[in-house]
């Protein structure tokens, strides 16, 4: 077994000292040496690398490169810098660069462009691509359509083993990478699809129709991506065959677009809970960054100005025991916090599909059960505390009661509140946490500075 100390946790990340000399060789103008270092890389790292770097750099990296430029690049890229390099590429670079993509690909870099971009693109395309490409962006955003790749290896289900070799030998305009020889019938549907490892283990008279996968289901065209995705993931699929609304083939999506799409997914669920955009970018400018920040933040103000109005109330209370000003905010962020975990899970369980009908009323009991636990717990610790820190067992318990009510909320909102929203067609992950927060805020305040009111006054 492999010590574990000895594994370079970094050695996936682009090499610092590379990326050094690569902005020494821009700022000297050496075209030479600069594609001499970036050659090795993989399109991955070099949009990494364009990434990482400011506008200045990104540019004169670009135009030294020049006719080096891989096609690639420009899907891997993220989607906030896409336009500007675009841009700064050459009309004859840029052609060349779209010509060597796979058709959703394509779709996938032009989708997000202004009009003049996208025919800049489309006219660089040879006439077959370019009607691909547009008749994929004729489908809804979002979409299976729109997701799918037209190059794809099909054949007559009644073909045989040694027909189909025969096929793929004789045509050298075949996918770059494909999994699957997928059957169709005389209408052109898909009856069922055949591994390239069958094909190529069994004798050239065994029929393709014997060697079919289970795995084999068909996705239509005005199918949700995120569906799709869960499908991929759900049936450990490796491509899948799209069909428009009559049944008939119209393309394939394969694993490597449908896990995209799948941490994608996960990556909008992050950012929203944290009340941040799903477009963010670390390449953003200050001003755009601002403007997506600021609408939760605003939100954020009036949930926190909702929870000093329950503070006001009991205003005349604090003043006469100075202790609740030192001891409220800790009830409140026990509850906060206690929320936050309860509604991550509650998040996650609804994006995979896991929290269900079924299960729902199961899950909100563990919770408020793990929350009546965890507050006892918690209560017993803050009680003594209240007793030693202000010689108050009174107070001690007072704490204590609203550390447990605050808890049992706190995993009742938690849950509660994305599974409505989800049933109201809200997505959870964008507003639960603004609703979470305000719940056990309010709770948490008004069970401790009222048991207070009503014990100590």
């Amino acid at each position: 077994m492999a010590d574990d100390s000895l594994i370079d946790e970094d050695r996936y990340e682009l090499d610092q000292g590379t990326v050094r000399a690569i902005l020494e060789a821009a700022e000297a103008g050496d075209a030479g040496r600069l594609t001499e270092l970036m050659e090795p890389l993989h399109a991955a790292d070099i949009a990494d690398l364009l990434e990482q770097v400011d506008s200045d750099e990104r540019r004169t990296i670009l135009q030294l490169y020049g006719n080096q430029f891989d096609g690639e690049i420009l899907s891997e890229i993220d989607e906030s810098i896409r336009e500007e390099v675009i841009e700064a590429l050459s009309p004859s670079v840029l052609s060349e660069a779209v010509r060597e993509l796979e058709s959703d690909d394509v779709v996938d870099i032009i989708e997000d462009l202004e009009v003049g971009q996208q025919q800049t693109i489309l006219g660089a395309l040879e006439e077959s691509d370019r009607v691909a490409v547009e008749q994929a962006m004729a489908f809804p955003e979002f979409s299976a359509g729109r997701l799918m790749q037209r190059e794809l290896v099909v054949g007559p289900d009644h073909w045989t083993v040694g027909e189909a070799i025969d096929y793929m030998r004789r045509h050298d305009d075949l996918p770059d990478e494909f999994y699957h020889m997928i059957l169709v019938d005389p209408a052109f549907k898909p009856t069922g699809y055949v591994t390239l490892g069958k094909i190529l283990g069994h004798r050239r008279e065994t029929r393709l129709r014997d060697i079919t996968e289970d795995s084999f289901r068909t996705i239509e065209a005005t199918e949700d991506e995120g569906e799709v995705a869960y499908a991929f993931n759900q049936y450990h699929l490796i491509s899948a065959p799209v069909v428009d609304s009559d049944g008939r083939l119209v393309g394939v999506i394969t694993i490597d677009d449908a896990m995209v799409v799948l941490d994608e997914e996960h990556e909008e669920d992050i950012l929203r809970l944290a009340g941040v955009s799903d477009e963010s970018s670390l390449a953003d400018r200050v001003i755009a960054t601002t403007k997506r920040r600021f609408p939760w933040l605003a939100v954020n103000l009036v949930t926190a100005v909702l929870a000093s109005l329950v503070i006001s109330m009991f205003e005349d209370a604090i003043a006469t025991i100075v202790a609740l000003a030192v001891l409220m905010p800790i009830v409140a962020s026990m509850g906060g916090n206690a929320g936050t975990q309860s509604l991550t899970v509650a998040v996650r369980a609804i994006a995979t599909k896991d929290l269900t009908g079924s299960n729902v009323w199961r899950v909100i009991r563990r919770e408020v059960l793990v929350g009546l636990v965890n507050g006892t717990i918690f209560a017993v610790v803050m009680g003594v505390v209240g007793v030693i820190w202000f010689g108050s067992p009174v107070l001690g318990g007072i704490i204590a009661a609203a550390m447990v009510i605050n808890m049992v909320v706190a995993g009742l909102a938690g849950t509660v509140i994305p599974v409505a929203l989800d049933h109201m067609k809200i997505d959870p992950a964008l507003a639960s946490g603004a609703f979470v927060t305000t719940v056990t805020d309010v709770v948490g305040f008004f069970a401790f500075l009222g048991l207070a009111a009503a014990v100590l006054l």
